[in-house]
């Protein structure tokens, strides 16, 4: 039988399909192809056009800078911009940055919970190795 802790403790994440977890994988591969080629030092937007290439070389589906609505309440706020929306299921958040800050998590938290998409990958471009840069950011129920 379960207790109520485990319960809440799997209600907090919401994992994602075994699809969405391979698009990851494949804009993972495709960010590390841009910052092979590029390195680090390069502002956002040189990341954001590259990383565009790169997904069209691979076959991979993204609408680049995806316009949101932030709602409240029913009213429209704002907006929000996705640097990617691939495959009408994951975020991609990309950054330029000495370091990721908890700003930037707060940030595709906040994309998430306006989507209800279930993941989202941050990739900060401006470390000497990738991995060390990428988060992946699942939504919490």
């Amino acid at each position: 039988m379960r207790t109520n802790r485990q319960d809440t403790k799997d209600a907090k994440r919401r994992e994602p399909s075994e699809e969405v977890d391979k698009l990851a994988y494949a804009v993972i591969g495709a960010a590390m192809e841009v910052h092979r080629v590029l390195g680090p030092g390069f502002l956002e937007s040189v990341y954001q056009e590259a990383l565009e290439v790169e997904f069209r070389l691979r076959g991979i589906f993204s609408k680049p800078q995806k316009t949101l609505a932030v709602t409240y309440k029913g009213h429209q706020v704002g907006e929000g911009r996705l640097d990617f929306l691939v495959g009408d299921v994951l975020i991609v958040e990309l950054k330029a940055v000495q370091n990721l800050d908890p700003i930037h998590q707060a940030q595709v938290l906040s994309y998430l919970k306006m989507t209800n998409y279930p993941l989202a990958l941050l990739i900060n471009f401006n470390v000497s190795l990738l991995k060390d840069g990428i988060r992946r950011i699942v939504l919490s129920s």
